[in-house]
């Protein structure tokens, strides 16, 4: 089940808003919990299991830290916490990585693991890192162990946010698991984000990746130099409102339910670097590898050798996190290398250049990222980055890029801008008695194109479901 389908929105959600507002409070994490679990078990109903045994071992694992933390055994504590992450890498190992790795092996004729051909639980590169966060946010204090299995559950399954982020670690929602506000301005507040979101990924990102699949679909000796920009151009917006869609959906998601989400994008395209546009980019994200990856090996307070090995660790997890393919790890170390050059040598010169120069350094770089990561297969990412280059025979342009531009360029041009915080700037520059009347109208008129959009268009993909 998906956020922007007519099942969700005018069935599950009004019955779970329904059911968990009738309920007394100190149900209500119980009752979430039956609704989280039936989520998603909707498309998956067996890797339910994989649930209750996420929510037993970090349960219990957390009660163990505590325990030996109380006793001063130090070390028992590490050696729990070291179990739980263990548990967890091996079950996204498992599920995410081994016939990927299985299938490179047979490859250079190494047959001796079998490609399993299991298929991948939704969601489980999000809630396994979440799960993790939690034993270890209690060893290091900064968080009280979760003692109700009910609710510590509800924090494994929370559906809002369960499939596809933003990751939540335990020491952001612990309190919020027991302790929550729920009042008609956060409920308000919520369908409002709720709304923005559905509109970027209905409205915006689902005509944008009808582009990117025309061009990603031609033979590489067919795309033009225009062409194949224009594609990359088409995926880089559409993954951008397709993701940031979604999360706000799931911020709003959250508010409804009392609970506090942070943000996970803050217009990265404006960016004037690459260190500035993974500050903007899956905030989640780079929380967590940063919290629990990065500052552990030392982050940047060590050589510049040991420097550019972490960038490069953390960036290759990075990469690899997004999924079992080669060239979602060169994806990854394509920004640990530019980081790297930006930390030891690029920043000071880039903050002297004019801004305009600094905004097409980052988009472009930026951009040929995107064709990294959007093509898996390596001999068509390389006939498509040539054809980027003008180096694969099609020319500078066609006739299917005046076309394409003509039918698409509305929809280019409104995300473009909306990939800005140009229309936010205006709306509060609005009269408080003007935005009131407006907001409604506004969030009604958007619901209702959405919906009409659903009715009729079956194309209705959510990018990041397969991490």
């Amino acid at each position: 089940m998906v956020f922007s389908s007519l099942l969700f929105l005018f069935t599950y959600l009004p019955i779970v808003l329904l059911i968990y507002y009738l309920s007394p409070l100190k149900w209500r994490n119980g009752v979430l919990l039956i609704f989280n679990l039936i989520f998603y078990g909707w498309g998956e109903p067996v890797y339910i299991v994989i649930m209750f045994a996420s929510i037993a071992i970090d349960y219990t694992h957390g009660m163990l830290v505590e325990k030996c933390k109380k006793k001063g055994n130090d070390r028992g504590a590490r050696m729990a916490v070291a179990s739980s992450v263990i548990f967890n890498l091996a079950l996204l190992f498992f599920f995410k990585y081994w016939d990927f790795l299985a299938g490179s092996l047979a490859a250079l004729g190494l047959d001796f693991m079998p490609i399993l051909g299991v298929s991948l639980p939704i969601g489980i590169s999000f809630y396994t890192f979440q799960t993790m966060s939690y034993t270890i946010d209690v060893y290091r204090g900064d968080a009280q162990v979760q003692r109700n299995i009910v609710s510590f559950g509800t924090f494994v399954t929370l559906f809002p946010q369960l499939i596809a982020g933003p990751i939540i670690k335990y020491k952001d929602l612990g309190e919020q698991l027991d302790h929550r506000d729920h009042t008609a301005e956060r409920f308000a507040s919520g369908v409002e984000i709720f709304v923005v979101g559905l509109a970027k990924k209905v409205l915006l990102a689902n005509n944008l990746g009808m582009l990117w699949d025309a061009y990603k679909a031609l033979p590489t000796e067919e795309l033009t130099v225009l062409g194949a920009w224009l594609g990359v151009v088409a995926f880089s917006l559409q993954l951008y409102f397709d993701f940031s869609g979604y999360s706000d959906m799931a911020i709003g998601l959250g508010r409804m339910l009392g609970f506090e989400f942070l943000k996970n994008f803050d217009y990265p395209y404006i960016s004037r670097s690459i260190t500035e546009f993974w500050r903007r980019w899956h905030i989640s994200l780079g929380s967590w590898f940063r919290e629990y990856v990065y500052i552990p090996m030392g982050g940047n307070r060590v050589s510049r050798s040991r420097l550019c090995f972490n960038l490069l660790v953390v960036w290759g997890l990075t990469g690899i996190w997004h999924g079992a393919s080669w060239n979602f790890l060169l994806w990854g170390l394509y920004f640990g290398v530019l980081l790297m050059l930006e930390k030891l040598w690029l920043k000071k010169w880039i903050d002297r250049w004019p801004r305009v120069i600094q905004h097409i350094y980052t988009l472009f770089l930026v951009l040929v990222s995107w064709a990294i990561f959007a093509v898996e297969d390596f001999g068509q990412l390389g006939g498509y980055l040539a054809a980027m280059f003008g180096l694969a025979g099609g020319g500078l342009t066609d006739g299917a890029f005046g076309y394409y531009l003509g039918s698409y360029g509305p929809s280019l041009l409104a995300a473009c801008v909306a990939s800005t915080p140009l229309m936010a700037s205006l709306w509060r520059r609005l009269p408080k008695r003007a935005e009131q009347v407006l907001l409604p109208v506004v969030l009604l008129a958007g619901l209702l194109l959405c919906t009409a959009y659903l009715v009729d268009a079956t194309y209705n993909p959510f990018l990041y479901f397969r991490f």
